[in-house]
Formats: C-alpha cells, sequence, structure tokens
C-alpha cells in the first residue's frame, strides 16, 4: 500500500507544494492553499459505472452526420448554443450568485419536458421542495422532469442509472461531492473529480449535460481554470441586481460560434427573452442630451444597437479621475490622447464613459462613437438624435473600416437612423442611410 502524504494544493490554480505558503507560488493567489492527502484516487483513472470500455473505431464506420442536436425552444439559447444542445456534449454554465442560473435551466428542461425528452436536475444547493416551489412559480412541470435533492455524487450516478435520462443538470459544480475523497466540496480536487465524473457520464452515456458554476469576485468561474478545459462548451450567464437585463454569452463553444450572445430580462414569472435586443437597449434613451450617441457593435453574428454615453468634467486642479463602464480602460486612455492631438485637450478634467444597459463593447469599431460622445459632452452640443457612428480610430486619428458594415447599416435602418457617419472604406451600395464618410478623426469632430 502506498504511503499516504499530505500535501498543499492552491485552490485557485491546483498548484501543489510539500509545505504551506502564504501566497502560492504559481498564480500570486493570497491564503489560497489547502492541505490534502496525496494518495486520493486520480479522476483520469475513474471511471463511470455503466460505462462501457471504449473501443477504436474506423472513420468509415463512425458513418456521417455526427452529432446530434437537441432545439431547446428558447430562441436566445438555442442562439448562443449554436443551434440547440448537442446530445453528449458537457456545458458549463457560469455566474454571479442569484442572476438567474438556475431559473434558466429551469425553463430549458421546462421545454425539453414538453416534448417528451427525459431529463434530470439534481441540485445540490436546495432541497428537492424548495426546486418544486420554484418550478411551480414559474409554471414547470411535466412527467418526463425529474427533480433530485443530492450532494453526495454516487447517488447522483446511481440516480442516473434509474432515471435514463437524456439530458441532465448538475447544480452546482462547487457542492457536489465525492465521497471518496477527503476534501470539503468546492476544493479544487473536489471540482476536477466531479468534472471528470460528469465528463464520463457524458461522453460514455451520450447524456447532454450541463454544469452550473459560481464565479468569483473576479469574473471568473471559481474553482481551477482548467475547468473551461474538460468541458464542451463554457457559457457566461451576467447581470446585476440593478438593472433587469441578462446577457448569456459564450466563450468556448466547440459546436458553434464563439461570441454570439442571448439576452433575457428578469421578471416576476422568470426571463423572458429579448429577441429584438436592439430596441430594448435604445428603450430608455435620452434623445437631445448632449455626450450620448448611438453606435452598432457585432455579437458574434448578430448586430446590436448601444447607446454609449459619456461625461466631461470640468477642469480640477487634483489627478483627474478616468472611469469607464462597459468599454476598454485602456482603450478610453488611447482615444483620450488621440483627441488631444486633434485639439480637444481632456488632460485636466474628469472623463466617465459608459454604455447603456449593462452590455460589454470590446471591438474598436465603438471607438469613434466614443470619441464623438467625449467631444458632445465637452463642448454642450447634443448629436442629432438619427446619427448613427461606427468606425475605429488610429493612433494617428485615422479612421479604419470594421467587419460586416452593411449588417450594421440595416439594423440602424430598421430602427429609424437616417445618416451614418462611418470610415471612407465602407461601400452605402444598398444601404437606406445616407452615409457620411470620413477619413480622420478630425473631419468628424468637425462635422458633429
Amino acid at each position: 500500500m502506498a504511503k499516504v502524504r499530505n500535501v498543499y494544493v492552491c485552490q485557485q490554480c491546483g498548484h501543489i507544494t510539500q509545505t504551506w505558503m502564504g501566497r502560492c507560488a504559481g498564480c500570486g493567489e493570497w491564503n489560497s492553499l489547502v492541505e490534502q492527502s496525496a494518495a486520493a484516487p486520480k479522476a483520469a483513472t475513474s471511471r463511470a459505472p455503466g460505462t462501457s470500455k471504449a473501443r477504436p473505431l474506423s472513420s468509415v464506420s463512425l458513418g456521417e452526420g455526427g452529432e446530434v442536436r437537441l432545439r431547446i425552444g428558447i430562441g436566445e439559447l438555442d442562439r448562443v448554443l449554436g443551434g440547440g444542445l448537442v446530445s453528449g456534449a458537457l456545458t458549463l454554465l457560469g455566474g454571479d450568485p442569484g442572476v438567474g442560473k438556475s431559473t434558466l435551466l429551469l425553463m430549458a428542461m421546462q421545454a425539453f419536458a414538453r416534448k417528451g425528452i427525459r431529463v434530470l436536475y439534481v441540485s445540490a444547493e436546495e432541497s428537492a421542495r424548495q426546486v418544486r416551489l420554484r418550478a411551480d412559480r414559474l409554471g414547470v412541470s411535466g412527467d418526463e422532469l425529474f427533480l433530485l435533492a443530492e450532494t453526495g455524487l454516487d447517488a447522483v450516478v446511481a440516480a442516473i442509472d434509474d432515471v435514463k435520462p437524456r439530458v441532465l443538470v448538475l447544480d452546482s459544480v462547487q457542492t457536489l461531492q465525492e465521497p471518496e475523497l477527503d476534501s470539503v466540496p468546492g476544493s479544487i480536487s473536489q471540482v476536477r473529480q466531479v468534472a471528470a465524473k460528469a465528463m464520463q457520464i457524458a461522453k460514455g452515456k451520450d447524456i447532454a449535460t450541463f454544469l452550473v458554476g459560481h464565479v468569483t469576485k473576479d469574473g471568473n468561474l471559481a474553482g481551477p481554470r482548467a475547468l473551461e478545459h474538460m468541458v464542451d462548451t463554457v457559457l457566461y450567464f451576467e447581470g446585476d441586481g440593478s438593472n433587469a437585463l441578462r446577457i448569456l454569452r459564450a466563450t468556448k463553444n466547440r459546436f458553434g460560434s464563439t461570441g454570439e450572445i442571448g439576452m433575457f430580462e428578469m421578471r416576476e414569472e422568470g426571463l423572458a427573452e429579448v429577441p429584438d435586443a436592439s430596441a430594448r437597449l435604445l428603450k430608455e434613451r435620452a434623445r437631445g442630451a448632449a455626450g450620448t450617441v448611438v453606435t452598432c457593435t457585432m455579437e458574434g453574428s448578430r448586430p446590436l444597437l448601444v447607446e454609449v454615453q459619456a461625461l466631461v468634467g470640468r477642469p480640477t486642479q487634483g489627478n483627474p479621475a478616468r472611469t469607464a463602464v462597459g468599454v476598454d480602460r485602456g482603450r478610453l486612455a488611447m482615444l483620450l490622447a488621440v483627441l488631444g492631438k486633434a485639439g480637444l485637450d481632456l488632460s485636466d478634467r474628469d472623463v466617465f464613459v459608459s454604455v447603456a444597459g449593462g452590455v460589454k463593447v470590446q471591438e474598436p469599431a465603438a471607438d469613434l462613437a466614443i470619441a464623438v460622445a467625449l467631444h458632445s459632452s465637452a463642448l454642450d452640443r447634443p448629436v442629432e438624435p438619427d446619427l448613427l457612428v461606427f468606425g475605429e480610430v488610429g493612433l494617428v486619428g485615422e479612421l479604419r473600416g470594421v467587419s460586416s458594415p452593411q449588417l450594421r447599416l440595416r439594423e440602424a435602418e430598421r430602427h429609424g437612423f437616417r445618416r451614418a457617419r462611418v470610415p471612407m472604406s465602407v461601400d452605402g451600395e444598398g444601404a437606406g442611410l445616407i452615409l457620411v464618410p470620413s477619413r480622420t478623426l478630425g473631419e468628424v469632430l468637425m462635422g458633429t
């Protein structure tokens, strides 16, 4: 029998050391080392009960077609998944506590149960009665929907063998426990073991499986980063308590494109889809106010109209504030420097930039809109309410083209916009808007 010895494992990155240290040498996190037994069974050598031993198959014997899609019927969720849930896929859904992860999955399981697809929802955080009360509030029921309140992984495996579902939800990966390990639930060894068992069940029994995970204060999934590499799809459910809007974003998808988003609105009866996200984001727009301009960003293949707001304060003798919400702070600093070269010096003023609605704009196509909003706020000169602005701004003030300009223009036309400030490279053929192409940022500022 192998000698049992104790080691210290970082709960953030998985770094292993023989002695305890206050700070992890692998990731630099403080107070993250936890003592564990080194003789714990490895997840890679275990196999879920009931799974048969795999044997090699030729590419011809595998046949054609490949993946089997299970369309959920919730359009926004199907869009993010790439057309539906793939049978046998392992999907990780992360988000802040209380954002609505369990509500979204209960609605998805209801949609499957209505189609006669048997599903099993395992809750390791709530009792079966609590899950039942939430299901009743959402109107979720069905003979093919099975609920289980259990924290032990062996009991969950036994329930899977009994129910034989086609879709499985494990809520959450931080609270399920492998009894063979002596570490506490949520530790790095437990999370890895639970994820490994879930992967073996999904692949070995061809069950589409959802893993629910919480995120840390830094916005990352709690547990090891290796967890994201074990699954097929990683979804983030974003939102805050001050806004009813929720955004579902795919950051990894082996069966579809990443960058797609789905939008939901939290209501008393549950989550409601927002198919026309542009109209929802512009619903409360303040027309005729200085410092606001509309741009169109691409989220995957989806054009999205968003409102960029800027507020420039009065000159101050102290260090001016630089606040960016929904845009990259480094990008804002670069644009402020370019504006200074163009004749608008804001180095002694407080600057605040925000994307209304809680949306995060990550592409450089919003550069021109941010610059125009700052110029409008600094001069207290409103921008025309029917004007669309998009384009990348270079370090010398030149305007560069962006991807999918025709999709952006059509989305703006559909919502009543009439004019667009765009780079010279944008072709206006077929567009219903009046295009005002410009070569430099200075030309745009002179005309707005």
